[in-house]
């Protein structure tokens, strides 16, 4: 099964930079640097020390949210909500080696395949704090999602470096995971 590691700075306890530099050494199949509260210049600069980290390391950086910011800086894959890859024009998608989305409902993933994504992350599967209170999806919806569609689905909520939770994953068809907690606490 395959890691794709989720950052949130607000969760480590070291300088961000050396947290990605623990996490490229694990070798995840990625990082997706999501920092949803930042303005897009202050991602930008963010993204460059980050994506200077990943290259040492040979590590796919997936920049979040900001597909310009990603165009700027040659990065070429990139993580849209489904809104704003609704919104994303073909000439674009065509500048970038991966265009992955979040989904939340079996409609999502078909949808995300027809604008023509790469991947999908599908959530949230188990309890997590980052949606505290918030029911989980659970592993049946991960389960119809995975039958949906065509491309890598990679779980994500409440995701652990547990061996039991990534054979549940692996049965109900995910092709991987998505780890924030675990991989910004390394």
């Amino acid at each position: 099964m395959k890691i794709i590691a989720v950052s949130n700075r607000k969760l480590c306890e070291r300088p961000f930079l050396e947290q990605i530099e623990r996490v490229c050494q694990v070798k995840p199949q990625a990082i997706i640097l999501r920092e949803k509260d930042l303005s897009e210049e202050e991602y930008r600069i963010l993204s460059e020390e980050v994506l200077s980290v990943c290259k040492k390391y040979e590590i796919p950086c997936i920049l979040h949210k900001f597909w310009k910011t990603a165009l700027e800086l040659e990065c070429t894959s990139v993580h849209l909500p489904l809104p704003e890859l609704r919104e994303l024009p073909e000439d674009v998608k065509g500048q970038f080696q991966r265009i992955g989305t979040s989904v939340h409902s079996v409609e999502d993933a078909k949808e995300a395949e027809r604008l023509g994504v790469s991947y999908m992350t599908a959530g949230h599967i188990y309890v997590t704090d980052c949606k505290k209170g918030l029911a989980p999806r659970g592993l049946g919806f991960l389960k119809d999602v995975c039958s949906t569609v065509n491309v890598p689905v990679y779980a994500i909520g409440g995701i652990k470096f547990d061996e039991k939770q990534w054979e549940e994953l692996k049965q109900n068809g995910a092709s991987g995971g998505c780890i924030m907690s675990g991989m910004m606490e390394l």
